[in-house]
C-alpha cells in the first residue's frame, strides 16, 4: 500500500514539475510577444513617419508646377482638401 501511495505521490509531483514548466515557457513567451508588439508599433510610427514626409515632399514639389495640375491630383490621391 506504502509502494502505491508513493507511486500517486511522484505521479502528483511529476504533474506539477511539468505544469510550473509550461507556465515558466507561457511567461516568457508572452515576455517576448510584448517586446516584439513594442517593436513593431515603434516600426510602424516610423513608417509612418516617411510616408508623411514623402506625402510632403511630393505635394512641395508638385505645388512647384507652374500649372498645379499635378498637385491638383495629389491632393486628390492623398485624400487632402488644401
Amino acid at each position: 500500500m506504502k509502494r502505491k501511495d508513493s507511486f500517486i505521490q511522484f505521479f502528483a509531483m511529476t504533474g506539477i514539475l511539468l505544469l510550473s514548466a509550461r507556465s515558466l515557457g507561457q511567461k516568457y513567451r508572452l515576455h517576448d510577444l510584448h517586446e516584439d508588439t513594442a517593436a513593431l508599433k515603434e516600426e510602424q510610427q516610423t513608417l509612418d513617419n516617411r510616408m508623411n514626409n514623402i506625402k510632403n515632399d511630393l505635394l512641395h514639389e508638385a505645388s512647384l508646377e507652374p500649372t498645379g495640375i499635378f498637385a491638383s491630383r495629389l491632393r486628390r490621391l492623398f485624400g487632402d482638401q488644401q
